[in-house]
């Protein structure tokens, strides 16, 4: 055989992971408490889907874009808060005008005003108008998305494994949802759409590695009867922890890619992906398995153990 294959990572691991679970669950808790006085507090920016608005892709035609100079034009407008952000092209800009009246009419009126401001040395690459009816449904369909995806995930487990394992994954997917909602808080980013989509989407990659890690645990529950808790619970975490690292590492890369080289307009999904992955993969080697232990979990999974040999229950019965 030519190629017999590389390995990332050592076999046969027995790091003391539960023996740190005081310390992670600690750093855990002041991450996810900071988090909610962060959204209490500060609350997200809501980008134009939810609050709604107008959204233009602007860019210069006589070289770099001068941002202050491109402020103080719109300024003059009277068209209320307007916020310009670069981006990757020194080109290019952003520039968000926020939701002015009830009615579509006036939205129309700005975004007429818009245009006419930036001629003849700017053009326009793309608009984005956004109702008041339609951002208000869009931030509510967002939530029901969420919650929604929060409480399948929670029934999958409960019925999958048991109660146990699915009170201590939602607690380690809300720990992750609440860490990475609390740092587009704390650093002012915009949160739209797309970064619904983000969290979704880290929602059900935590879970997957998490579900790896307990189906693991579930394993050795039959296999090894009189293994005291933690331990098992270490060598579960230590069998799956390749699979875990090389995973997260190889998913970061490919999300890193399109955070360096992607457009502006899936930045804010990428940073939420790159977040979320270290977050998530965080979870579920260091706070899942101890919220688990915590809860407490019942070890007679199975009349008989893996290898078939017959338990002392089975041999009373007899």
């Amino acid at each position: 055989m030519l190629f017999k294959g590389v390995d990332f990572w050592p076999h046969g691991t027995t790091y003391p992971i539960m023996s740190f679970r005081r310390i992670c669950i600690g750093i855990s808790w002041v991450l996810a408490v900071l988090s909610v006085i962060m959204l209490f507090t500060k609350g997200l920016n809501f980008g134009v889907d939810f609050k709604g608005g107008s959204l233009f892709e602007v860019q210069s035609t006589t070289g770099h874009m001068d941002i202050s100079a491109l402020r103080e034009r719109l300024s003059k407008l009277g068209i209320g808060e307007v916020q310009i952000q670069g981006v990757a092209q020194p080109t290019d800009a952003l520039v968000r005008v926020e939701r002015r009246g009830a009615d579509d009419k006036a939205q129309q009126e700005t975004v007429k005003k818009v245009e006419d401001a930036l001629k003849p040395d700017i053009i326009i690459r793309r608009t984005e108008v956004v109702g008041a009816a339609v951002s208000d449904e869009l931030k509510r369909a967002g939530m029901l998305a969420v919650a929604s995806a929060i409480f399948g995930i929670l029934l999958y487990i409960w019925f999958r494994f048991e109660w146990q394992f699915g009170i201590a994954a939602i607690l380690a997917l809300l720990h992750d949802t609440l860490i990475v909602l609390g740092a587009f808080s704390l650093l002012n980013m915009e949160f739209g759409l797309s970064e619904v989509a983000a969290v979704l989407t880290l929602a059900g990659y935590s879970i997957n590695d998490t579900v790896v890690v307990f189906d693991r645990i579930r394993e050795n529950l039959r296999k090894y009867k009189r293994l005291d808790l933690t331990e098992l619970m270490d060598r579960s975490i230590n069998d799956t922890l390749s699979r875990t690292v090389l995973t997260a590492t190889t998913t970061f890369i490919a999300v890193l890619a399109l955070y360096i080289f992607g457009t502006q307009v899936i930045r804010g999904f990428a940073f939420a992906m790159l977040f979320g992955i270290v977050i998530g993969t965080w979870s579920s080697i260091f706070v899942a398995s101890p919220f688990l232990l915590w809860i407490g979990v019942k070890r007679d999974w199975s009349s008989t153990a893996a290898t078939g040999a017959p338990t002392k229950a089975d041999a009373g019965k007899a």
